[in-house]
């Protein structure tokens, strides 16, 4: 399991960058002579750099070799990170952010296909439970980690962190991680990888601007055309290509299809907790930032518990019973906020996330899992990257559209946006939970013993590595 750990470190690195800047944001505005709220382009800017590029990084990956790919996605992400530590105005911030997009771009979804290329088939669940925690671990551990650098010592360390950890993963990988790459892999399709990534960043700025209580709502629907347009103008382009950088024949594979399809709908609904839990604790409870900090916490030991128990719980059920029948249980662990009220005792909300954190995290596993277990070796790149590019989308909007719904829900009931009730935060978890519910329709249509090699339950239905549909 060292070439997982190796991609887990990585990726931990990556999450928690992204989230750790937000807490120093008034200190780094000082430093600018700017305002934070001008300064959070400096997060937009990173997030849609990275929206742009992990389209093109299975067909980087292939064309170049993925341990190549992946040390220099480490090296590139360092640099970035350094530069933003040197930064002395928001262009030269920006500039350093893009760049770190560009790094992470690569680093997430090539990580994944080293994984997958490292291990053999029947240990995907262990190794994508070691994936999943730093993608949990790194958003919570973030604003505190980043709160004490930026009060102790500097909010320039906070990205200074990450040269030892860069140097490190450098090393191993050249130590540990082979060079696989494909034979032969088709020219990169430039109209297809700028019609993408316009489509695909105008959705994720719009994501942004939906945030912001001083929206635009003209420039929110302009880019949301914008983006529904060359989004249909790259499905139009790809299905005129044989070898397109976004393979939409991927989803002509049951398992790849459902993982992407119901997870998308999952992630939509259980990703609005980011936004919603700390508005429930600390303007509808009272909470002082500390103590919803602390809360969040328990979400991680959540999934602490989720990497031991993963394993044997697939083998004994299957991936069809767990993702419906643990789908259920995530989504009722969204609506169990709803329960949550100024009498409840703390140590219960702690217990009830804990839970929640537990499920949901033993569907991220699950849905990463049986994503690749029917793909074939030379469309693996491929299918990482489109796996990749729907989550990243797919996280984003499940905040938006939590906060989109938080809105509509104010407005129709009559409040001020400015004052949030908790009845109205209610409204928005039973609401969000259907979201969640919703994705158990797609799970339920997968076969009792769909991916048997990957979980061990049952008898496989094909031969080990060999997928049952080929396009």
């Amino acid at each position: 399991m060292i070439v997982p750990m190796i991609v887990a470190s990585a990726l931990f690195m990556e999450n928690l960058d992204g989230t750790i800047i937000t807490t120093a944001l008034p200190q780094m505005a000082e430093t600018f002579g700017t305002t934070p709220i001008h300064l959070s382009v400096g997060v937009t800017s990173y997030v849609l750099s990275l929206a742009i590029f992990i389209p093109v990084s299975g067909w980087v990956a292939d064309r170049f070799g993925a341990r190549t790919v992946f040390r220099n996605a480490i090296a590139v992400f360092t640099l970035g990170s350094i530069l933003c530590g040197f930064s002395n105005s928001v262009a030269e911030l920006i500039g350093a952010r893009v760049l770190q997009g560009v790094g992470g771009a690569m680093m997430v979804p090539v990580g994944r296909l080293v994984m997958f290329r490292s291990v053999e088939r029947s240990e995907f669940v262990t190794a994508m439970a070691y994936l999943t925690v730093p993608a949990l671990i790194g958003p919570i551990l973030g604003p505190p980690v980043g709160g004490f650098l930026t009060t102790y010592l500097s909010w320039r360390w906070i990205f200074f962190l990450n040269l030892p950890v860069g140097i490190l993963g450098i090393v191993l990988v050249m130590r540990f991680i082979e060079n696989y790459r494909e034979a032969q892999s088709p020219s990169l399709d430039w109209i297809v990888f700028l019609l993408s990534g316009t489509a695909i960043a105008s959705l994720v700025y719009d994501c942004d601007l939906v945030e912001r209580p001083d929206a635009n709502y003209v420039a929110v629907l302009a880019l949301f055309a914008l983006s529904v347009t060359t989004g249909l103008a790259t499905a139009w382009h790809v299905g005129r290509r044989a070898n397109p950088v976004i393979d939409p024949t991927l989803l002509r594979i049951p398992t790849f299809a459902i993982s992407v399809l119901g997870g998308t709908l999952f992630r939509l609904g259980t990703a609005s907790l980011n936004y919603l839990l700390p508005i429930l604790f600390q303007v509808g409870l009272g909470f002082t930032a500390f103590s919803s900090g602390l809360l969040t916490l328990a979400a991680a030991l959540g999934s602490f518990a989720m990497k031991i128990a993963a394993v044997p719980i697939l083998r004994r059920w299957g991936f069809r019973a767990v993702l419906f029948g643990n789908g259920v249980l995530s989504a009722l662990s969204v609506l169990m906020c709803v329960l949550f009220t100024e009498a409840t005792p703390f140590v219960l909300i702690f217990l009830g996330l804990l839970i929640g954190g537990f499920f949901r995290s033993l569907q991220y596993t699950a849905l990463n899992s049986i994503a690749f277990a029917d793909i074939a070796a030379p469309r693996m790149s491929a299918a990482t990257s489109f796996s990749s590019m729907m989550q990243q989308i797919s996280n984003g909007m499940g905040v938006a559209l939590a906060a989109v719904v938080l809105n509509l829900v104010l407005v129709l009931r009559g409040e001020s946006l400015t004052v949030i009730p908790v009845e109205d935060l209610q409204i928005t978890f039973v609401l969000m939970s259907a979201v969640t519910l919703a994705g158990c329709a797609f799970f339920a249509r997968l076969a009792p013993d769909a991916a048997a090699e990957v979980s061990g339950h049952g008898r496989a239905r094909s031969p080990m590595g060999t997928p049952p549909h080929s396009d």
